[in-house]
């Protein structure tokens, strides 16, 4: 009876370790990515040193997605010249021309990138839209967003805040 009791509590013990260890576990990201946006322009992780990087995953049937364009793209407008960077990129369209009416409908200014697995493999997976992959000046991921941004949530960060 010791022996079952032994077995079924170590058993169990190790599958809560697992269960923990999935739960806490992150996407492999690479040090740096190349990205080459819609107007065939690329865009290197390390060629923005000193700046903010959002990447900021977005679908055209999101809902969230259309609630954070306009802080994006205010951020964006405001910072592109002192300190931030930011990269839409879209996943799980119907085609180019929908992403396109999308982009103009929305005056999203900052570059867009089409999602596949060669991006996802440089920077990550994302199970919700919008996500967005944080990198701070060092070109160090510091935070994974899973939802809704706003431009408040970018400048705390920004600022050391939380």
């Amino acid at each position: 009876m010791k022996r079952v009791l032994f077995f079924l509590v170590a058993f169990t013990l190790s599958q809560l370790v697992s269960v923990n260890q999935l739960a806490f576990a992150e996407p492999a990201v690479a040090a740096n990515f190349t990205l080459k946006d819609m107007s065939g322009n690329k865009h290197q992780l390390s060629s923005y040193k000193g700046k903010w990087v959002l990447v900021n995953y977005w679908a055209t049937w999101c809902p969230p997605c259309l609630e954070e364009v306009p802080d994006l793209v205010n951020l964006y407008d405001h910072r592109k010249q002192k300190d931030l960077m930011v990269i839409g990129v879209v996943f799980d369209y119907k085609d180019v021309k929908e992403v396109n009416e999308y982009v103009d409908d929305m005056l999203m200014s900052y570059p867009i990138v089409l999602g596949d697995d060669s991006v996802t493999a440089q920077i990550g997976s994302a199970e919700v839209m919008p996500t967005t992959f944080i990198y701070n000046p060092q070109g160090v991921l510091v935070k994974i967003k899973r939802g809704l941004i706003t431009r408040e949530y970018v400048e705390r960060l920004m600022a050391g805040k939380k």
